[in-house]
């Protein structure tokens, strides 16, 4: 008999404990690739770091071991063993219940990392076994999870003890689940990155990095003393350096403000905004403190010094921020972000706090230091006055009529002028294109081809890189202008669609193509992607046609080697070499519709790798880069 569609009571799931995380793990870690695997480290090390800002701890080690898991140990206090309330051992309860930590209570920790409880317990979740050992009161307790679950039996209810000792802390190891994780191998320059970043935030901290896992064992000892003074330094060791890195700090109302700045000779601002030792990569509230102040001091220093006379307008933002590097640290006792992967800060006393600071202890450092002051306000005279040379110039060369889109006939735009739905594709070569026309969805979709391969703007020159045809249609067609040179006018509330989607083909030379365009966005429109606007295409490569049953498209190779595994009887096999194979149906099908396509979102999850990267593969010194591929090239696939 067939079974009812009901919907009543018996409907309704309730996902118990550590379920839901299994279920929906991109909610807590923000993905399961890479990225996601290596936030299980950081969730566990925050807690240790959170140990230190409350004044226990002042030393974390983390060892990527041979068999794949992880270790992270501390010398802190050690995760409290007692008897809970609810009736289980403290740690236990913090181990396996959501939303269970000390860092709710005032008393435990004045600032934290982790806010919501749910570190610990979801590294625990999303791994094959966690084995945890904490010092303390004089015993080694032992405590261990499989899938989530405990295995251990407690000894009159509590954790069983396996020795004594006169330490304290607390050691966690554990081995993702690959049942969960795309890949589960730890990505050790990006754990290595993250480390030498909380050390910098945390001078008297010490962090040791071992990877037990290649042939030659790797180990790094992270101490720097002077805080985020050396951050600075590092982060310009290779620039020419106008002047010497300032340092200051302050307080209001409880929340810390720690920031440093220093000027180069580049056209590139790089500020970089950190709460309670967390990296906000999409900034937030104590940014933008930082930012509106500092541009009102140098406007008034610039009028009250007689450099910006009565008829000059001021200076923008972006003018006063030419080649600036900062940093902002800021220890919050209650702040809130958007979102759990704790991306961008919103509370409006952090912009407040960081205002004050900075405005008090900016001035005081100017007045004595006339010099660099006079420095500072020559880098935003030179980006104000090549900004307006480079306006009047720039709209000569993209309003020339054979530039426009009319003539050029290349974009095939969307009906609806709403920005928040619409969408476009920029599609390789104009077969691939012509389909994609066809196929899209009118209302909403935009298809923009590009024939050939785009400028790469990591080695030509500004005027070269406004020239090229292809890069002026999509300034054009995106609508929200382009940052470059010392002048900076692109304005993200003027981009046209919400997602601008590069579609390639799955070979070489669509990856090549993929490759130019998000150098020509990381270097000329970064906000695009910290906004989260650029995704890529994932077009399947193959398409089995079985004798019975459904035909099924395959995005990758682990795909058809699942497909092989579970079908049964004969199936024929059609390889796609690219996107103008397919007809407008099966694009529409695989590629365009957002019902059942794969999009992969563009993210930047370490500035400062990012930036030597991109520099590096596609600069123009060689030895490097070769370094780098010979290194990388076991793991060569777009991680996106």
């Amino acid at each position: 008999m067939a079974k009812k569609n009901t919907y009543d009571a018996e409907s309704i799931s309730v996902l118990e404990g550590l379920e839901a995380v299994r279920k929906r793990p991109g909610m807590y870690i923000g993905s399961v690739s890479t990225k996601g695997l290596n936030h299980l480290i950081y969730e566990i090390v925050d807690n240790a770091v959170d140990e230190h800002l409350a004044g226990y701890c002042s030393e974390i080690r983390v060892t990527l071991e041979k068999d794949g898991s992880a270790t992270v140990a501390d010398n802190g206090r050690g995760v409290p063993v007692g008897m809970h309330a609810k009736g289980v051992p403290a740690a236990r309860l913090v181990y396996t219940t959501l939303h269970a930590g000390g860092k709710f209570d005032d008393s435990a920790y004045k600032t934290s990392g982790g806010l919501h409880g749910v570190g610990s317990s979801v590294v625990n979740a999303l791994s094959v076994y966690m084995d945890v050992e904490i010092s303390r009161e004089g015993y080694i307790h032992h405590d261990r999870y499989e899938k989530g679950l405990p295995v251990v039996e407690l000894e009159d209810g509590l954790l069983p003890k396996i020795g004594k000792t006169k330490k304290t802390g607390t050691k966690v190891n554990f081995l993702p689940d690959d049942t969960i994780f795309e890949k589960t191998k730890f990505k050790a320059d990006d754990v290595k990155s993250r480390m030498h970043e909380t050390a910098y935030l945390n001078p008297s901290l010490t962090i040791i990095f071992e990877d037990l896992r290649g042939a030659e064992k790797e180990k790094i000892v992270y101490h720097e003393p002077d805080g985020i003074l050396g951050f600075i330094k590092d982060l310009n060791s290779k620039k020419e350096a106008i002047h010497e890195p300032v340092y200051f700090k302050g307080e209001l109302d409880g929340i810390e403000v720690e920031a440093a700045f220093q000027y180069v000779n580049e056209f590139h601002e790089n500020i970089l905004g950190f709460c309670n030792n967390i990296y906000n990569s999409e900034g937030g509230t104590h940014l933008t403190g930082f930012k509106t102040t500092f541009t009102t001091v140098i406007n008034q220093y610039a009028r009250e010094l007689g450099i910006l006379k009565e008829k000059d307008s001021n200076f923008t933002g972006a003018d006063v921020r030419n080649g600036m590097t900062a940093i902002i640290s800021i220890k919050h006792p209650d702040p809130r972000f958007e979102g759990q992967t704790k991306t961008k800060l919103d509370n409006p006393d952090a912009s407040k706090a960081t205002s004050k600071v900075t405005g008090e202890e900016i001035v005081r450092y100017f007045d004595r230091n006339l010099e660099n002051l006079k420095k500072v306000i020559g880098c935003a005279e030179k980006s104000a006055k090549i900004r307006k040379t480079e306006e009047k110039a720039k709209t000569n060369l993209l309003t020339k009529q054979k530039y426009s889109f009319d003539s050029n006939g290349k974009l095939a735009n969307c009906e609806s002028r709403d920005a928040s739905k619409c969408e476009i594709f920029i599609v390789e070569g104009d077969s691939a294109g012509g389909s994609a026309k066809t196929a899209r969805d009118r209302m909403y979709q935009a298809i923009l081809p590009i024939r050939g391969k785009i400028l790469n703007v990591e080695k030509a020159s500004i005027d070269k890189v406004l020239a090229n045809a292809e890069i002026k249609t999509m300034i054009n067609a995106f609508g929200c202008g382009f940052s470059e040179g010392y002048g900076n006018d692109f304005d993200i509330s003027k981009l046209r669609y919400d997602k601008i989607i590069i579609m390639a083909d799955a070979d070489v030379d669509g990856a090549h193509i993929s490759t130019l365009l998000l150098t020509l966005f990381y270097r000329f429109m970064r906000e695009l992607i910290d906004e989260g606007h650029i995704y890529i295409a994932m077009p399947p490569l193959y398409k089995a046609m079985p004798k019975k049953g459904e035909e099924e498209y395959l995005y990758d190779d682990k795909a058809l080697e699942r497909y092989r595994k579970t079908h049964d009887g004969p199936f024929t096999l059609q390889r796609y070499k690219g996107l103008g194979e397919m007809d407008a149906e099966q694009l529409w099908e695989t590629t365009l519709n957002p019902e059942t396509r794969i999009l992969k979102r563009v993210e930047i999850e370490d500035a400062r790798m990012a930036s030597d990267v991109t520099e590096m593969l596609m600069g123009t010194e060689v030895p490097p880069r070769r370094a780098f591929i010979y290194e990388n090239a076991a793991e060569a696939e777009l991680d996106v």
